[in-house]
């Protein structure tokens, strides 16, 4: 199941409308574009998409579940992360009173919220590919000697 991947029409006209709204204030509130950076910055981290995609992708997941999941990440890194996406109120951490404790996590309705708002990233990818590849080879070349 690919939860990121390419948005419906619904989703692109959505995503654009709320782009319009953003930025049809000529000076935008500074508490949300301070907010935006900070999330922006957070967000972009690999660790953090990629609790965001498996959560969306399985649902309720325990901690060990997800150190397995995602290869790669530190049980302090993991820990870490977890902790500020329930910070912000991107997941709920619950905690059932059992011998040894059973831990798990879920995406609140914010944090799915999120996964859709990166689908407009894949429409200016979308929309955008042949451009950025064209460019890119322009740049490779243009330091090379003929």
């Amino acid at each position: 199941m690919m939860v990121f991947g390419p948005p419906d029409g619904e989703q692109l006209a959505h995503t654009r409308a709320l782009f319009a709204q953003a930025h049809a204030d000529a000076a935008p509130d500074p508490r949300v574009e301070a907010l935006v950076v900070e999330l922006i910055g957070r967000v972009a981290g690999k660790w953090t998409m990629l609790v965001l995609e498996f959560l969306t992708e399985h649902g309720t997941l325990r901690f060990t579940q997800l150190a397995r999941l995602v290869e790669g990440i530190s049980q302090k890194m993991l820990t870490q992360t977890l902790r500020q996406m329930e910070r912000d109120g991107l997941l709920t951490r619950t905690v059932h009173p059992v011998v040894p404790p059973r831990v798990e996590y879920a995406l609140t309705p914010r944090g799915l919220t999120l996964g859709a708002a990166f689908c407009g990233v894949w429409v200016w990818a979308a929309e955008n590919l042949v451009e950025v590849e064209a460019a890119r080879q322009r740049f490779d070349t243009k330091g090379q000697m003929p």
